[in-house]
């Protein structure tokens, strides 16, 4: 058996799959809504109808604590990716509604979103180096 599977770092990265998987089957139930929204954020287009995609992949992924470092550091990139572009938009005084963990949210992106990224940055770092 896996000594990594139910392990304080599976737990989080667990935690962060669960999360990763809402997130995709959310964007699969919007339908065309969330690729608008997704334009509008700013994302670039040809990622976009990836994006569910590589939620539900890296979300299940790090549930069954499978290529644990790769995956792992694939979903550090994949979350500080959409950090970054947050950040951008934010910089930019941008505020477009953040379809991120549902397609239903209308509120506009904020420093929550960073800050919510950036949890979930450190549950990933830190089941990647413990």
């Amino acid at each position: 058996m896996n000594e990594h599977l139910f392990s304080l770092d599976w737990w989080m990265s667990a935690t962060i799959g669960v999360i990763f998987i809402f997130a995709g089957v959310q964007k699969f139930i919007a339908r065309e809504m969330w690729p608008a929204q997704a334009k509008r954020l700013g994302a670039p287009s040809f990622a976009i109808p990836a994006v569910p995609y590589i939620e539900i992949i890296l979300g299940s992924l790090l549930i069954a604590g499978l290529a644990v470092s790769v995956v792992l550091v694939a979903s550090i990139v994949a979350l500080s990716s959409f950090t970054a572009l947050l950040a951008l938009r934010l910089a930019a005084g941008d505020r477009p509604p953040c379809a991120c963990l549902s397609f239903r949210s209308t509120r506009p992106i904020g420093g929550s979103n960073i800050v919510r990224n950036l949890l979930m940055l450190a549950i990933l770092v830190s089941a990647l180096i413990r």
